[in-house]
């Protein structure tokens, strides 16, 4: 990601003349986007250790919690067949059993938080499937690996070849992305470029880094201008052909690894925001 943005830096100052000013102001831009970039991977991965030490400590409460249920059903049994319990028994039952109520009640939160965001995850997935169904596998996928969605649409549902313009076909299929992604606008996504391994060079193409960069960001402006996709809410960017699906040795292959990948990014601090206030209700 860091040498795409220094593509564009260059790109932009060999195809026009720029102040002094104007210079500083892309190197600003240049290292805000750098540190956003740095600052979104090291969430995600934090997001990712800490989901799954939640989960861990999920486990393992329950284990404690049954382990509890059975000492205290063991507690009871036993009462029976006692004829005084001192007042320093009767207490240490007690707080064991409030014990329980606030580990199971933690527990149910936490659950919640984790069932709330993958519903949330599920119904996009669903919507986007819905308004998509009728177009082939080979042209257009919606997955899910790791809590995030993806939209990967194929290169000659697009662009031409070796083109960065937006087919009329490519349109419709972005307007129906739009119309979904509208109606959810609090999710934020990114716009990925991908080509082949086989070099290309023209009066207004660089290569491959310039070619995924211009396609990621012609389909962010028809997002944008034609189907009214707030700018604030995506991020276009470029991988060239060091992300391919499958080698790049034959024609079948790269035009798999040919493709636009809509990646719709988590919101991390919504998924804590739950699990917190799920603590703070069960104190």
């Amino acid at each position: 990601m860091k040498n795409i943005t220094s593509l564009l830096i260059v790109s932009i100052l060999l195809t026009s003349c720029v102040s002094q000013k104007k210079f500083q102001e892309l190197e600003i831009l240049q290292q805000n986007t750098k540190n956003n970039l740095n600052s979104a991977s090291v969430q995600l991965n934090t997001c990712k250790d800490e989901k799954e030490a939640a989960l861990n400590s999920l486990s393992a409460l329950k284990d404690q919690v049954k382990f509890l249920k059975d000492n205290n059903q063991d507690l009871i049994s036993n009462l029976g067949n006692l004829t005084t319990l001192s007042q320093k028994g009767a207490e240490n039952l007690e707080k064991s059993l409030e014990s329980m109520k606030e580990k199971d009640v933690r527990i149910q939160k936490m659950q919640d938080a984790v069932t709330r965001k993958d519903s949330v995850t599920l119904a996009l997935v669903t919507s986007l499937k819905g308004v998509l169904g009728n177009l082939s596998d080979d042209d257009i996928e919606v997955n899910v690996e790791k809590g995030v969605v993806y939209i990967s649409i194929s290169d000659k549902l697009l662009f031409s070849s070796g083109s960065y313009m937006i087919t009329k076909r490519a349109k419709e299929v972005l307007g129906k992305v739009a119309e979904v992604v509208n109606n959810r606008p609090e999710l934020e996504f990114m716009v990925e470029g991908h080509t082949d391994n086989v070099p290309i060079k023209t009066e207004s193409i660089l290569d491959n880094w310039d070619l995924s960069v211009k396609r990621a960001t012609a389909v962010v402006r028809i997002l944008q201008n034609d189907f009214n996709v707030s700018p604030e809410r995506m991020t276009a960017s470029g991988r060239s052909s060091y992300v391919p699906l499958f080698d790049n040795n034959n024609d079948s292959n790269r035009a798999k690894n040919r493709r636009t990948r809509i990646v719709v990014l988590p919101k991390l601090d919504q998924f804590y925001d739950l699990i917190e206030k799920g603590m703070e209700s069960a104190q």
